[in-house]
C-alpha cells in the first residue's frame, strides 16, 4: 500500500493496524516486542499515533491468553492458519472493547478501518460482527472467564501452576494481578551529581509529582509516567529509568574506593552506571555483554550519564578470551533469565516462555557463576541476581553452586524488603511496595 494511501485512513485506524502488525509478530513469529514494535512505529509518522500504537500492542499482549479462548466463541468459523495477521487485528479490538473500555463505536469503527491497512478489506464485515457480538455478550463471556485459570489470570497455564507451587495462591493471585498492569516509573538519581530531594523539588517544579522510593536510596517514583524527554535532568545525567528492585543490586554489591569491580551480562547498562554513580573511586569498572547490539546500548547511557567504564563484548563465561587475569573485588551477575518477574513491563514473555526454557537458562546462570568465581579475588563479593520469580532461577541455582564451589559462602542480606529465602532474597510483584520481581543472592570469596 503506498504512503498516499496510508494516509488516506484515519490516526485510530494506522495505530491498530501496526498493533496488529506488533502483536502478530510476536504471537505468529516469537520474535520480541524489542524487535517487533521499533519498526512499526517508525512508520507512523505522528507521536499520538506511535504511543496508541504501543499501547495497544502491550495491552492486546497482556490480554492475549484471555482473548485467544474468547474469539472462537465469536465466529461462526474458524480463522485460517494463514490469517494470523487478522486474528492479531480482531484481537486488538476485543482488548479494546472488553480490557481498556473504548466505547464499543470507537473499537468497532477502528478496527473495520484497520481491516483495510491490513489489506483484509474482505474482512471488514467479520470484524464488525465479532466486536458487536462481544459487545452485546460482553456479561456472559466475561462470567466465562472465571472457569478457565488461563483466561482468569490471563497468564499460560504452566506459569500459573509454577507459581502456586512456588509462592502459595494468594501470592500467586498478586503476582498475576500485577503481570496484567502497566508498571510504575521509576527514577534513580545520578548522585554524583544531585540529592534525590534536589531532583525531587525540581521535577516538583516542572510539574512532575514523584515519592521517594522506600528501599532504594537514589529512587524517585512518578506518580504518573511520563515522557523521558520532558523530565529535567534527564538530557544531562541527573536521572535515569531503573525500577526500584533494579536498583538494589548495586546497593548490596557496595563497591568500595580502589576496587576493581565486574559487571557481567551488563546491558544495557543501568546497573554498570549506578556503580559508577555509587563509587567515583574505583580503579576500574569494566561491563562486559555478549551482544554487540547491546553493547551499544551500554555506551549510550554511560555517554549521556558521562561515566567511565571499559566496556567489552564477549561472552563473560568465556573468561579466556576477555579476561587480563587481575582479580576483581567485586562482581555483579545479573544473569540471564526467563524474565518472569518483568512480565508487566514484557508481555510478550507471556507468549515467548516456555516450560522447557527455565531448566536449560539455570544451566546458562550456572555456567556463568562456575565461570567467573575463580576471577573473585579472597574476600570480594559477588552478587547473583535474576529478573525471575521461579526458585528454579533463585534458590536453586546457588545451592547446586555452593555444592561445587566450597570456598564460596553467603553473606546474609540484611534488608527488610523482599522475602527471605534459604540463599537469598526475593521481590514479588504486586508486593505493597510494588517492585518488579528480583532474585538476589551475596556470595563471598572466603
Amino acid at each position: 500500500m503506498t504512503a498516499v494511501a496510508v494516509t488516506a485512513f484515519p490516526a485510530p485506524a494506522l495505530a491498530r493496524a501496526a498493533a496488529a502488525r506488533v502483536v502478530t509478530a510476536v504471537l505468529f513469529e516469537r520474535r520480541s516486542l524489542a524487535t517487533a514494535l521499533p519498526r512499526e512505529l517508525a512508520q507512523l509518522h505522528a507521536a499520538q499515533s506511535r504511543a496508541a500504537a504501543q499501547d495497544l500492542a502491550y495491552n492486546t499482549l497482556r490480554f492475549a491468553q484471555r482473548t485467544r479462548l474468547l474469539l472462537p466463541r465469536l465466529l461462526e468459523r474458524p480463522l485460517k492458519r494463514r490469517d494470523g495477521l487478522l486474528e492479531a487485528l480482531l484481537l486488538v479490538g476485543l482488548t479494546q472493547l472488553l480490557e481498556l473500555g473504548t466505547p464499543a463505536h470507537a473499537a468497532v469503527a477502528s478496527t473495520v478501518e484497520a481491516a483495510g491497512l491490513i489489506e483484509r478489506d474482505w474482512a471488514r464485515g467479520l470484524c464488525n460482527a465479532v466486536l458487536r457480538r462481544a459487545d452485546r455478550e460482553r456479561v456472559a463471556l466475561q462470567q466465562s472467564l472465571l472457569l478457565d485459570p488461563v483466561a482468569r489470570h490471563a497468564h499460560p497455564g504452566w506459569f500459573i501452576e509454577a507459581l502456586e507451587t512456588a509462592w502459595g495462591a494468594d501470592a500467586a493471585d498478586r503476582i498475576l494481578a500485577a503481570g496484567n498492569r502497566p508498571p510504575p516509573m521509576t527514577l534513580r538519581v545520578n548522585q554524583r551529581l544531585a540529592t534525590r530531594e534536589r531532583v525531587a523539588a525540581e521535577l516538583a517544579d516542572a510539574g512532575f509529582a514523584t515519592s521517594p522510593c522506600r528501599w532504594a536510596d537514589a529512587g524517585l517514583r512518578l506518580v504518573e509516567p511520563a515522557d523521558t524527554a520532558a523530565l529535567p535532568g534527564f538530557a544531562d545525567g541527573r536521572i535515569s529509568v531503573q525500577d526500584e528492585a533494579a536498583q538494589l543490586a548495586a546497593v548490596l554489591l557496595d563497591p568500595l574506593p580502589g576496587q576493581r569491580v565486574l559487571d557481567a551480562c551488563a546491558a544495557p547498562g543501568g546497573k554498570t552506571a549506578q556503580i559508577a554513580e555509587r563509587e567515583p573511586a574505583l580503579a576500574q569498572l569494566v561491563a562486559v555483554e555478549l551482544d554487540p547490539r547491546r553493547t551499544r546500548l551500554i555506551d549510550d547511557t554511560l555517554r549521556r550519564l558521562q561515566l567511565p567504564a571499559s566496556v567489552l563484548t564477549a561472552d563473560a563465561a568465556a573468561v579466556a578470551t576477555w579476561w587480563d587475569g587481575r582479580p576483581f573485588d567485586r562482581i555483579l551477575l545479573d544473569a540471564p533469565c526467563s524474565g518472569t518477574g518483568v512480565i508487566r513491563r514484557h508481555p510478550d514473555i507471556k507468549h515467548l516462555r516456555a516450560p522447557a526454557d527455565i531448566p536449560r537458562l539455570a544451566e546458562q546462570q550456572a555456567r556463568l557463576l562456575d565461570a567467573l568465581w575463580p576471577l573473585l579475588a579472597p574476600g570480594g563479593r559477588l552478587v547473583f541476581v535474576t529478573c525471575s520469580v521461579l526458585p528454579a532461577e533463585g534458590d536453586a541455582v546457588v545451592a547446586d553452586f555452593l555444592s561445587r564451589q566450597t570456598s564460596a559462602c553467603v553473606l546474609p542480606i540484611a534488608a527488610d524488603w523482599g522475602l527471605p529465602t534459604r540463599y537469598g532474597r526475593q521481590l514479588l510483584p504486586g508486593d505493597p511496595d510494588d517492585t518488579d520481581g528480583f532474585f538476589h543472592a551475596c556470595l563471598v570469596h572466603a
